[in-house]
């Protein structure tokens, strides 16, 4: 069995806490050892606060705002604003949990990952980046890509153990 969801969510600091609720929910649900669950959620984290954080054009807002105030009230770079319909800025945050293994992917809308993090060519303890380096750190795998002209992803993934009551045990 399987189980995926996948979000929408505002780059509003308040998004953070609601996906990472979400992910331990399912997790818990499932049956997943708790301490894999904290791993992937504090992974989750970093990369959701990125997404908050670098992951559009234009300021951050502060939770509860209105939105950021991007232009042209897209998030894709085509000016349609199909993808971000009301101009808040967005990102997208979906998670597998498939067999023995979990995966999360974080996108965005941003200007995209340094070419240097992408290679990862960057040095552990730089002033920006540690929270790349705890997901590299937390996860089994972990890729950073771009997106021309359409933000950044992060992706990982992280076997999972299961409690001896789970529901979704691999056998």
């Amino acid at each position: 069995m399987s189980i995926w969801w996948s979000l929408h969510l505002r780059r509003e600091a308040a998004s953070v806490p609601l996906a990472r609720r979400l992910l331990l929910g399912t997790m818990e649900t499932a049956g997943v050892d708790p301490d894999i669950s904290f791993d992937l959620s504090v992974a989750l984290t970093e990369a959701c606060a990125n997404a908050v954080e670098h992951g559009g054009s234009g300021a951050v807002p502060r939770c509860g705002s209105s939105g950021i105030g991007v232009p042209d009230g897209s998030v894709d770079g085509d000016g349609d604003g199909r993808d971000d319909p009301d101009g808040t800025g967005a990102y997208h945050v979906t998670a597998y949990l498939d067999g023995d293994r979990c995966r999360i992917e974080v996108s965005d809308s941003g200007p995209g990952f340094p070419a240097a993090t992408v290679a990862r060519r960057r040095p552990s303890l730089a002033e920006h980046g540690r929270g790349l380096h705890l997901i590299e750190e937390l996860a089994d795998h972990v890729r950073f890509r771009n997106r021309p002209g359409r933000g950044a992803v992060v992706s990982f993934d992280k076997m999972l153990k299961w409690r001896d009551d789970a529901l979704l045990k691999v056998s």
